[in-house]
């Protein structure tokens, strides 16, 4: 922080409302994740693509308003061309099983904690890809994964 730093704006105040903003526009920018992981599926999933229709129908479909008239979104969205094929929701998924691995075993535990690191190397780490992650996953939650966290983190809950 800087000099700017005075007693009706002190680094509490700030640092409140720098956390207070993590929620701003929080809806719009998971709903926009959505689209482009239903305009994903659509696309992967037909073997002749209308990707200026498709991106439309979704946008409009989760938005409540179709893309602008004579535009092509695609056309710039490189991850569609990259790779992705059909598995741009996998964005919105880490969110979840990081969410619920926060708030299962650090938040409480704290970030620092020797303990919950231990775990999560142990749980995560060590195996690497000789178990399944989704396995991995449940070894370190000692449970099945829900999205209760991500939509606390959200604010949607």
């Amino acid at each position: 922080l800087s000099s700017g730093i005075n007693a009706e704006y002190g680094p509490d105040k700030l640092l409140d409302k720098l956390v207070a903003s993590k929620q701003a526009n929080v809806a719009t920018t998971t709903c926009r994740q959505l689209v482009f992981a239903l305009f994903d599926q659509d696309i992967h999933t037909k073997e002749n693509a209308d990707t200026a229709a498709s991106f439309s129908n979704a946008n409009e479909r989760v938005m409540g308003t179709p893309a602008p008239a004579s535009t092509n979104f695609a056309a710039q969205f490189g991850h569609m061309a990259g790779g992705y094929d059909a598995q741009y929701y996998g964005y919105m998924w880490s969110e979840v099983y990081s969410d619920d691995m926060f708030q299962s075993v650090f938040r409480d535990a704290g970030v620092l904690s020797k303990e919950a690191g231990l775990k999560y190397r142990t749980c995560i780490l060590q195996p690497g890809g000789s178990i399944d992650a989704f396995d991995m996953l449940k070894n370190m939650l000692g449970r099945e994964p829900n999205s209760d966290a991500f939509f606390k983190a959200k604010g949607f809950a």
